[in-house]
């Protein structure tokens, strides 16, 4: 302080000193320009004066406009030769400035960090105000939505008009469930806060779709499992009751090489042969069944899959070789389309190889012959990071009533199908992480995609 004071003091007396010169020169014998060259140095001695003694006004104003517009990046200089109170005073400034810039630095890095949350998450999250703008929304929103990007609610008149009136209609409330989407597979989660007088709606989406479908599954497994606990169990005794009965006929009754005992009247002879080979049908077909039973083990009893890292291109093109023979003979077209570089699986490449050769074996039976130009796609693809195997023909495709039920175990279309395959299908699927959906349009064909 005693600096600045110094300061003030040294200039007044030098201004002063300059005004009586000034005032001596104008009424002295001297030159003319002598007085107006001392008003001048007064005035730059009054100006000197003003602003050294608003210095700290200055730096004040400059402090508080950069606390206003968060401009951080000034500083002041910590070496003011003003006097140690000055010195304290810039310092405390530049110490203020800093804590700003550390509480930004560390907002923006949590707003980073929230963000990339919110985009990693697998759970679709949407904010919007009560005019309607969207404020947030993470890239699996928009997905499940069907959208490329999300600025207003009214974007989703397009392509989801349901949701969108449940939206608006929901707006201010303050829990609500909303259940749609194109199979009822997608849930919609909606609550509302109010931020600084500003009322935003947070939503949140999930597709249930998986966690149906392993409901489904587990429900599927658990009756066959039942199913053929019980089958089994009877149709085991029945069989081998039947075989020993027919032995008995053939050994102890007709004897053997068919010589029947001389007292068997030919009556009862023919009666003995019925009653043989009815029994061998009822052994046959029960072991037919046995059998049949004991094919859908499989069903419940899935090895879980080793994954390794495979090649898209290389799966497919093993695939394309492995089912062209059949192709060839029936005159269908097979192309495989692999974009570059090949989308990389993290799979078990047995599995996958077994149900792509079920999806082109059920391709090839679903053309009615001769079919001119029945071709077959094999295609690979990379979308939001998640590769897609698809399986595409221009057959007579699948009936709506049918597309439901063609992953329901037992159920089939054809004449000697088990109904096994596709489910069997879905299973490995899932149990790589992923899902195995189907899209068909009668007489246009079918596009049954692997997405992992």
């Amino acid at each position: 302080m005693n600096r600045f004071v110094i300061g003030i003091g040294w200039r007044v007396v030098v201004l002063l000193l300059v005004a009586l010169a000034t005032g001596y020169a104008i009424w002295g014998p001297y030159p003319r320009l002598l007085p107006l060259l001392g008003g001048l140095g007064g005035l730059l001695l009054a100006a000197n004066l003003y602003f050294y003694c608003t210095n700290t006004n200055r730096k004040l104003i400059r402090f508080l406009e950069s606390v206003q517009y968060s401009d951080f990046a000034i500083s002041f200089r910590s070496d003011n030769t003003l006097g140690p109170t000055f010195r304290d005073l810039n310092g405390q400034f530049n110490t203020v400035l800093e804590a700003f810039r550390q509480a930004r630095a560390e907002k923006e890095a949590n707003l980073h960090y929230l963000n990339t949350l919110v985009q990693h998450v697998n759970v679709g999250l949407l904010s919007f105000e009560s005019s309607g703008r969207v404020e947030l929304v993470n890239q699996t929103a928009l997905r499940l939505l069907g959208v490329y990007r999300l600025r207003t609610l009214a974007d989703l008149q397009a392509t989801q008009p349901d949701l969108h009136a449940w939206l608006q209609a929901n707006a201010g409330a303050a829990v609500a469930t909303y259940q749609g989407g194109p199979q009822g597979e997608l849930t919609v989660r909606c609550t509302s806060v109010r931020l600084r007088g500003r009322l935003v709606s947070v939503v949140s989406l999930q597709n249930i779709r998986g966690e149906l479908q392993q409901k489904e599954l587990e429900s599927w497994q658990n009756l066959t499992k039942v199913l053929r606990h019980e089958i089994m169990n009877s149709i085991t005794p029945i069989v081998s009751l039947t075989g020993t009965m027919r032995d008995i006929i053939e050994v102890d009754l007709l004897g053997k090489d068919n010589d029947p005992a001389e007292d068997l009247s030919p009556t009862a002879l023919g009666a003995l042969n019925d009653l043989r080979d009815a029994l061998s049908t009822i052994e046959n077909r029960g072991q037919s069944i046995m059998r049949f039973v004991d094919a859908y083990r499989s069903f419940t009893s899935i090895p879980q899959p080793k994954l390794t890292e495979v090649s898209a291109r290389e799966l497919l093109m093993g695939v394309a070789n492995l089912a062209q023979p059949d192709l060839n003979r029936e005159g269908v077209k097979l192309t495989v389309v692999v974009p570059s570089p090949a989308p990389m699986l993290l799979a078990d490449a047995g599995q996958i190889e077994m149900i792509l050769l079920n999806l082109l074996r059920n391709a090839l039976e679903s053309f009615v012959k001769p079919t001119p130009g029945a071709a077959i796609l094999l295609e690979a693809s990379l979308v939001d990071t998640r590769p897609i195997l698809a399986v595409i023909d221009n057959g007579p495709g699948i009936e709506p009533e049918a597309i439901e039920q063609i992953f329901i175990p037992f159920y089939t279309t054809k004449k000697t199908g088990s109904g096994i395959g596709l489910s069997l299908s879905r299973q490995i699927m899932q149990q790589h992480g992923g899902s195995l959906t189907v899209a068909s349009e009668p007489g246009k064909g079918s596009t049954f995609r692997l997405i992992f």
